[in-house]
């Protein structure tokens, strides 16, 4: 009788496999919300692209601890988990050994959490395993972060004074600091404004004048939300002032309003200004006016930061 003949069936993978596998190592990859089996929508998708940018940075920290440990990112576990947030509450997690703060480790899990949901995993954060870790790095975790502290009209004047009012660059930081102060603008929403509504695909608003001073239009996933802005009583503290003096000689007639100056301060270029520079621009022209009570302009131990422009 003949031998009954075998065959070996070559397991292949699934186009979800492929894509969690990729998506382990690429913090920017997530399915395709064009493939029927794409995850759904995350609720709680962060609008601002300075989160977006953090998630993807938070897992990609934590990609490269699961290589130095030899553990596979995915699927979620609780346990992986767990020993993540004691390692960087220990200073394990990070390459200078410093212990991360609390507030710094649970902004990681949340990311850890909407990463995973992108990826089509669901991260159980009761799970004892990772409540008794995070629990265990509130007590022993490094300190806070500073205070950033709110800035009061008179920190702003002596800001005010450091910028260069004959060159483009210093007419634009003026504004950027008088519309946000007068707006209590985010640095996302300063920098995401257009001359007009639709000129840009990714525009989270626009600026209107009209004769009591320019209304902000903002955009985001709850809607569209408008702030007066008046005229000041003294022309060179006014908000109004100042974005119609950097438009009109910046010639921005359409599309971002808040754009690099390049070529020794010359020339307005097109592309819009990262929000990281409003940032660096409190954080350098409060260290100019000496209001800043430590650190460096790069450095975090400063108490100014973009936030003191909008805080309550």
């Amino acid at each position: 009788m003949p031998e009954k003949a075998t065959t070996t069936t070559k397991d292949t993978p699934t186009r979800d496999d492929r894509l969690r596998a990729a998506s382990a190592l690429d913090p920017h990859t997530a399915p395709s919300s064009s493939e029927p089996d794409a995850a759904p929508d995350i609720p709680g998708e962060p609008a601002s692209s300075h989160t977006r940018r953090a998630y993807a940075s938070d897992w990609k920290h934590f990609a490269a601890w699961c290589r130095r440990e030899a553990a596979p990112p995915l699927p979620a576990d609780p346990q992986l988990v767990a020993r993540y947030i004691r390692a960087c509450a220990s200073g394990e997690g990070r390459k200078e050994g410093r212990a991360n703060s609390a507030s710094t480790i649970e902004r990681r899990l949340s990311s850890l959490t909407w990463n995973y949901a992108r990826r089509g995993f669901a991260l159980p954060r009761q799970d004892d395993a990772i409540t008794n870790a995070l629990a265990d790095a509130r007590r022993s975790a490094g300190p806070p972060a500073p205070r950033q502290e709110m800035l009061t009209p008179g920190d702003l004047a002596s800001m005010l004074e450091t910028l260069d009012r004959g060159s483009l660059k210093g007419l634009r930081d003026r504004a950027i600091l008088l519309l946000g102060f007068a707006g209590r603008l985010t640095r996302s929403e300063i920098t995401g404004l257009d001359a007009g509504p639709g000129e840009s695909v990714d525009g989270r608003g626009w600026v209107t004048f009209g004769p009591q001073g320019v209304t902000v239009t903002l955009t985001g996933k709850g809607g569209q939300r408008q702030v007066e802005i008046a005229h000041a009583s003294a022309d060179h503290s006014c908000p109004v002032t100042a974005l119609g003096t950097w438009m009109r000689l910046g010639r921005i007639a359409t599309g971002p309003v808040f754009r690099r100056v390049l070529r020794g301060g010359k020339i307005v270029g097109k592309d819009r200004l990262h929000d990281q520079e409003v940032a660096r621009l409190v954080k350098r022209a409060a260290l100019a006016a000496g209001l800043e009570t430590g650190g460096t302009e790069t450095s975090p131990a400063g108490v100014f930061s973009s936030r003191s422009l909008h805080l309550k």
